[in-house]
């Protein structure tokens, strides 16, 4: 086998695992105004123990996590890969969550849920 052909090859699977990882795993998330432009609706709990899910904002688009909870809230629509809308009734979610102060602290408490959250 050629080695320059092996190695762009390489290159070349490397680059498309790399671009179709970052497709499957950001939860980079845009908070709308109306309940209509949303894909799910949210409902903050006031205890842990009643939330679907467990989350943990973090700074950077890159610490973003892959549906575990880790979120990074974008300043554009169009940077996102989910847009939810917080709505006042818990009984009008989609989604009930509850917001950790720590990292580890995230993570999915009805795993039922999770498609959801999914591109």
């Amino acid at each position: 086998m050629n080695y320059k052909f092996f190695k762009m090859k390489i290159l070349i699977l490397f680059i498309s695992l790399l671009c179709y990882s970052n497709y499957l795993t950001a939860q980079k998330i845009y908070a709308v105004d109306y309940a209509n432009q949303a894909d799910v609706k949210v409902f903050v709990v006031k205890y842990e123990n009643q939330a679907d899910l467990s989350v943990y904002k973090v700074k950077y688009a890159n610490q973003a996590g892959d549906n575990n909870g880790k979120w990074f809230f974008t300043e554009y629509a169009n940077q996102a890969d989910k847009k939810i809308f917080f709505v006042d009734y818990e009984n009008q979610a989609d989604l009930k969550i509850y917001f950790v102060n720590y990292e580890n602290q995230a993570g999915w408490n009805k795993s039922s849920k999770k498609a959801m959250m999914y591109r």
